[in-house]
């Protein structure tokens, strides 16, 4: 609720809902940062014993004429349930490490936001903005959509990855007596499973926010995204980028990207019965005054009247986002004749200057 004696301005009430929104971000983090140390300490403990019963296996092996069957049997027993107990504990620290990073970066975004709305700036005029409050409703519903994405990503990799982990050690654990040499091709599966996952959970890091959009810029992270597309999906991916090299604000740029990758998951997401090889061309150029993207696809199409009114809510949002730099976006596409969608936002204000930046020339 707001106090009776808050401002009208919808831009002071939107500073003070971010405001609220950012301490209670911080207050997030906080407590999962607490968790992570806790489960870090944990983890430690676990780690210690399993060494000491791998020590323990070790010396069964090379004497195993003293001791019995039953001690040998409740050592490998124990050391299967503390081995099951890291790899759980392993999982929740990326999972936790994963969050704290997400909403670090959401702090920081908030902060700067209130940074720049304190200053007095708005943003650029557009006949089809909102008001502050319809602005905030779409911040949330990024953020939002966001978490939904996340928490099905997790469902559906490591989450699931790790239940299949339970099954198969409690397979291995009741074939150790009766027949030793399946249970340790039980364990060599699930060796392999875990490291498949470890690669997942890499890369699923990595789509959270690529390290090069920092520290390399937007150009060579989404040549590197468009490789790791191309493995991952086996689609024929045209990629061109053309103008000039420099580097805009972090927003810009994490917008840009983040746009490229919806508008590319679409294509094979809404493709993926296609009778031909499904082929997507991207364009990006960067003029003085604009960044261009076009996305397109040999797919199906769809109705892009009725898209233009309404559309998905990934098209919906980045519409919206464009909108909000003062851009416009464009989508051409009609059923069984495939899909282009084209976005351009003036750049100049977003510009960044750097010591490498303003190097002109067309990049191949």
């Amino acid at each position: 609720m707001m106090p009776q004696n808050s401002p009208e301005n919808p831009w002071e009430i939107f500073q003070q809902e971010l405001q609220t929104e950012l301490e209670q971000s911080r207050r997030s983090l906080r407590e999962l940062t607490v968790m992570y140390e806790q489960s870090q300490n944990d983890l430690t403990k676990i780690t210690q014993r399993n060494a000491a019963i791998t020590a323990q296996l070790q010396q069964m092996r090379s004497q195993p004429e003293g001791f019995n069957k039953a001690d040998i049997q409740a050592a490998y027993a124990s050391a299967l349930d503390t081995q099951q107990r890291m790899l759980v504990m392993r999982g929740q620290l990326e999972k936790l490490q994963t969050e704290q990073a997400s909403i670090q970066r959401y702090v920081t975004s908030l902060e700067k936001t209130l940074r720049f709305l304190s200053e007095g700036n708005q943003p650029p005029r557009s006949k089809q903005r909102g008001s502050g409050t319809q602005v905030l409703e779409m911040v949330i519903d990024a953020q939002e959509t966001e978490r939904q994405r996340l928490s099905r990503q997790m469902h559906d990799g490591p989450a699931q990855a790790l239940s299949n982990f339970i099954v198969q050690a409690e397979i291995a654990a009741r074939l150790f007596d009766m027949d030793p040499n399946r249970a340790k091709e039980e364990l060599d599966s699930l060796k392999s499973a875990a490291m498949t996952t470890f690669q997942k959970v890499r890369v699923f890091i990595t789509e959270l926010r690529p390290m090069m959009l920092d520290d390399l810029g937007l150009i060579p992270t989404i040549r590197r995204y468009v490789d790791t597309f191309k493995e991952q999906t086996g689609v024929d991916v045209n990629l061109s980028i053309q103008g000039v090299d420099r580097r805009l604000e972090s927003y810009v740029e994490v917008m840009i990207f983040r746009a490229l990758q919806e508008l590319m998951s679409n294509a094979v997401r809404h493709n993926q019965d296609l009778p031909m090889k499904l082929q997507i061309t991207v364009q990006l150029i960067i003029d003085e005054h604009l960044v261009k993207v076009a996305v397109g696809d040999n797919g199906k199409g769809f109705n892009s009247e009725a898209a233009g009114k309404s559309g998905g809510f990934g098209l919906k949002l980045i519409r919206e986002r464009v909108e909000m730099l003062g851009g416009t976006m464009d989508i051409d596409s009609s059923s069984g004749q495939g899909t282009r969608i084209l976005f351009q936002i003036p750049v100049e204000s977003f510009t960044v200057s750097t010591d490498t930046a303003g190097q002109s020339g067309t990049m191949k």
